[in-house]
């Protein structure tokens, strides 16, 4: 099962600060000079605390101060982010609402649901990718395993008992638990939750297992204590859990997962307020103060132009739509 291609992460690496951006025909509204002239919403498709949510809180203040108006962050959870981006797409095209979602929301969805309500390449905007992170393979601080190989002894010994949190049915740590099942021939059964904060709420209460769960948004409850790190997803150990060895390292070869969020707003953004929207979210999430804070959590900030986020969601559409098929996955 092939997941994202180094080649592909190499193309966000070599991403350029900048945010060059073409005329677009706008479906929407005129920009009116000034703009914008009353408070924006970011939507975010997740509950409070998730990695969306982080992403979005985290440039909020500097957006406002370079827009000169309010950026209400509007939690709107449901269907992996589909309703949320059901949402933005179709709301008008005047700057006012734009949303940060996640590799799910925006190339898993298309790719396990058939008749999805809102389509990323045709009525939605790439502005920017954010950051990127690998998924981290969790446990809460009781569960017995502190491995993966402790972890597939015990799956193998209690078939029937093992439970799977996940961010939402389609999330890449719903197929990140999907493809460790494959190869280590276990069962385990898929709780989807609204979101990776709900997720973990009840792996810390010990309600479920296990999950795969974006190293950025798990950072803050490994280091507290409240939930342990079996493994790292990513090709290499990450910087700031250096002492956790990679699934690889643990048994399986090619494990590699890595998850991103992004920010995308209604298709036909007036050519003016994407070349300035994109342009302060860049800025944003080129802070030095919010890189340190990314980085701390486990966040690698890309901050590219919309073109190569365009390219790079066509093709994570299309990867993702291959591994779908080839495994038969299917919604819940």
């Amino acid at each position: 099962m092939t997941m994202i291609r180094r080649r592909a992460l190499g193309a966000l690496w070599a991403a350029a600060a900048g945010a060059a951006a073409g005329p677009l025909a706008s479906r929407g509204a005129r920009a009116q000079s000034g703009w914008p002239s009353r408070p924006v919403r970011l939507v975010v498709p997740f509950v409070a605390g998730g990695s969306s949510d982080i992403v979005a809180r985290s440039v909020q203040a500097r957006l406002q101060a370079a827009l000169g108006q309010s950026v209400v962050v509007e939690n709107k959870p449901g269907a992996n982010g589909a309703i949320a981006a059901t949402e933005v797409a179709r709301s008008p095209a005047d700057g006012y609402v734009f949303m940060v979602g996640s590799i799910g929301t925006f190339a898993i969805n298309p790719a396990l649901y058939p008749k999805l309500t809102y389509d990323p390449l045709k009525e939605l905007e790439p502005l920017t990718v954010a950051v990127v992170t690998p998924n981290v393979l969790v446990a809460g601080a009781k569960f017995p395993a502190s491995s993966v190989r402790e972890l597939i002894a015990y799956a193998k010994a209690n078939p029937t008992r093992l439970s799977w949190a996940s961010s939402g049915t389609g999330s890449s740590d719903h197929l990140s638990a999907e493809l460790f099942k494959l190869q280590t021939g276990t069962f385990g059964v898929h709780i989807p939750y609204r979101g990776g904060a709900a997720a973990m709420a009840d792996l810390i209460g010990g309600n479920v297992d296990v999950s795969f769960q974006n190293l950025g948004a798990a950072m803050a409850h490994i280091r507290a204590g409240r939930l342990k790190a079996l493994g790292v997803t990513s090709d290499r150990r990450h910087p700031q859990l250096a002492e956790v060895p990679t699934v690889i390292e643990q048994g399986l070869p090619g494990f590699v997962v890595t998850s991103w969020q992004a920010f995308m707003a209604p298709r036909g953004l007036p050519a003016e307020v994407r070349t300035k929207l994109v342009a302060e979210l860049v800025a944003a999430l080129n802070a030095a103060d919010v890189r340190e804070r990314f980085a701390t959590q486990g966040f690698d900030v890309v901050a590219n132009p919309p073109e190569q986020f365009a390219a790079f969601l066509r093709d994570e559409i299309e990867r993702w739509t291959k591994v779908v098929r080839q495994k038969g996955l299917t919604p819940d």
